[in-house]
């Protein structure tokens, strides 16, 4: 069933806040309602299986990974309804116009990634692709430290918080990562 127009959502929010997992049921209801459905990642990502985006939570859905947005849209069939980028925070500033060229052509476009790297600085493409949404979700995943809502990524190093002038982009899951507020949130060297 071809979607009549095109748009663009983003699922955002720190890690381990359940963006794949959201993303991951959309794609599902997506199917169920006969649409075509295509999901790409940054193969960047390696942290589980390739060709699938898989959750921290233990859900998967088949993807194809791509060095680059550029890659993306020769690989879009024809009949492809809905497109979806998981870990969005990885691809270049060019993920921005991919997703408009996408919208423009009726495809429903959903991205998934990080808004804030651990340092809590804005994350690659996220807020060009948040401003260019039709629809933003914001996700919160649970404060390691307090229990609180947490909105932060908060990469360790032997178990301390990383400083400020540690390379920004590091895949890794809850051997590197926590989810933080606000408050509990520590970058040091700030």
């Amino acid at each position: 069933m071809k979607h009549t127009a095109g748009s663009i959502e983003v699922i955002t929010g720190s890690m381990f806040s359940g963006k794949t997992d959201e993303l991951i049921r959309r794609l599902r209801r997506a199917r169920i309602a006969r649409q075509n459905v295509q999901v790409f990642k940054p193969i960047i990502d390696d942290r589980y299986a390739i060709e699938k985006v898989t959750s921290h939570a233990g859900s998967e859905f088949d993807a194809t990974p791509v060095k680059c947005a550029a890659d993306i849209l020769p690989l879009v069939r024809p009949d492809t309804t809905v497109v979806a980028l998981d870990e969005a925070q990885f691809f270049e500033p060019a993920v921005g116009n991919l997703c408009r060229e996408l919208a423009r052509r009726g495809v429903r476009v959903i991205a998934a990634g990080l808004d804030q790297d651990f340092r809590g600085e804005p994350f690659g493409p996220m807020p060009q692709l948040m401003a260019l949404a039709e629809h933003v979700d914001k996700l919160h995943a649970i404060c390691a430290v307090c229990g609180g809502e947490a909105s932060r990524t908060q990469r360790l190093i032997d178990n301390q918080p990383a400083c400020h002038d540690e390379p920004i982009v590091v895949v890794g899951a809850s051997e590197l990562y926590e989810a933080r507020c606000r408050e509990h949130h520590v970058v040091p060297r700030r």
